[in-house]
């Protein structure tokens, strides 16, 4: 390791950069930088890297095992330890906790807020905060964004102290490019506080997205502290089964207040999921499968399941039914599997490849029996239907999983605590 003085580096610039060990193999992504804030005008020390590594388990990283910091990779080296990161009280994240906190300039007494930070190493190979990158307040009457300029962190007031009314921009921007499973795991490691100003922060769609990725407590909590419309709104935003899941955790008069707010075209699916036991098929599908008449076309179906919205499973097949197409719908046929869709000439009609070999299941199957079901036939998702043959909806395998996992295991991801030496076995 060099002992001359490490080039600075922007903190928001290391976010979801890649962590390699010296053979090159993969370890993680950062996610944030822990620091240790300090009396007055000193320069905070750099303790580590939070780096995020599979299944979505945050780890630490301390600042001695780092080698180099380049432009899209961190070189780290020596025993990395699995164990999931806890901040001490006396630590801060910088993403987290420092991005969009306003301060003062201390030669003007301006208020500014804050939007980057940046560390550099010493001579004696310590790593301290020295910049900050600060945006002064828009002017005039069309209120464009002010400029941004970096000062010294000794020219700053404010970061030291709790600050109210944060605001969570420049960290949303930081995690722009993060899939929704991804920035639930930045959420869960935020203070309740800060989880609250990144959900206000956030549009309706990529909070529903969030929401479906974090634990019901979470979920709960979160919606807590939304308006009544918003929370409606988003609660529109999400798929029917994950929103019918998120009610059922509220209290009755509050789920049915919320629904009160919502589309009644909205909330009527969500009321029917929650007639259903949570442990059932009809409690676990979705209302809102890939559904088609007979009369429709190869090309039309693969222009359905082409919509990015949809997860993997979802678009794995299209459910034929005769109309009406929205869930109950008229006679339930069959399904159309992609791979055999793919197969086909893109005017065939799907009524023409409809498999009628797998029987759909009634909503009142027992989560094991649906288990069993989708792996005794290889499936990822399996047909709903009351006994009417009306589709009702269908269950898919990741929802399966989500209901056979332990409580809780979306913040603590399987795998016992260890330790591996990056360099020698990777990850």
């Amino acid at each position: 390791m060099s002992t001359t003085p490490s080039p600075r580096v922007f903190v928001a610039r290391l976010a979801g950069v890649q962590v390699f060990d010296p053979n090159g193999d993969p370890v993680g992504r950062v996610r944030d930088v822990v620091v240790l804030l300090r009396l007055g005008v000193q320069q905070p020390r750099v303790l580590g890297l939070v780096v995020e590594v599979p299944p979505r388990r945050p780890i630490f990283i301390p600042m001695t095992r780092v080698t180099s910091i380049e432009a899209g990779a961190v070189v780290v080296t020596g025993a990395v330890n699995l164990r999931r990161f806890a901040r001490r009280a006396a630590e801060t994240l910088v993403l987290g906790e420092l991005l969009d906190r306003t301060v003062v300039l201390a030669d003007t007494g301006e208020s500014v807020t804050v939007t980057d930070v940046a560390m550099e190493r010493n001579r004696s190979r310590d790593w301290y905060l020295t910049k900050v990158a600060v945006r002064r307040r828009g002017h005039g009457r069309m209120r464009r964004r002010g400029e941004v300029q970096v000062v010294d962190w000794t020219a700053i007031r404010g970061l030291s102290l709790p600050e109210a009314g944060q605001g969570a921009e420049s960290l949303l921007a930081a995690f722009d490019q993060l899939r929704p499973a991804d920035l639930a795991g930045v959420l869960h490691d935020l203070s309740e506080k800060r989880r609250a100003e990144v959900a206000a922060a956030l549009d309706d769609e990529r909070l529903a997205d969030v929401l479906e990725e974090l634990p019901e407590e979470e979920q709960v909590e979160i919606l807590a502290t939304l308006e009544k419309r918003r929370a409606a709104d988003v609660l529109e935003a999400m798929g029917p089964d994950d929103a019918a899941d998120l009610l059922a955790e509220l209290p009755p008069d509050e789920a049915e207040r919320l629904l009160a707010l919502m589309d009644p075209e909205e909330a009527e699916p969500l009321r029917r999921l929650l007639t259903y036991s949570e442990n059932t098929a009809g409690g676990l599908m979705t209302t809102e499968p890939v559904i088609l008449p007979p009369s429709a076309t190869v090309a039309e179906a693969l222009a359905r399941v082409r919509n990015p919205d949809l997860t993997p499973a979802t678009a794995s097949q299209v459910y034929v039914c005769r109309p009406p197409t929205e869930t109950p719908t008229g006679r339930y046929l069959g399904i159309a599997h992609l791979q055999r869709l793919l197969r086909e000439p893109p005017g065939t009609l799907v009524s023409a490849v409809v498999d009628t070999d797998i029987a759909p299941l009634s909503p009142a199957t027992p989560l094991h029996h649906v288990a069993r079901y989708l792996a005794a036939y290889n499936l990822v998702a399996v047909p709903v239907v009351d006994e009417d043959d009306r589709l009702l909806g269908a269950v898919t395998v990741d929802d399966v999983l989500d209901h056979l996992l332990p409580e809780g295991w979306r913040g603590e991801p399987a795998g016992e605590d260890a330790e591996t030496t990056a360099g020698s076995n990777g990850q």
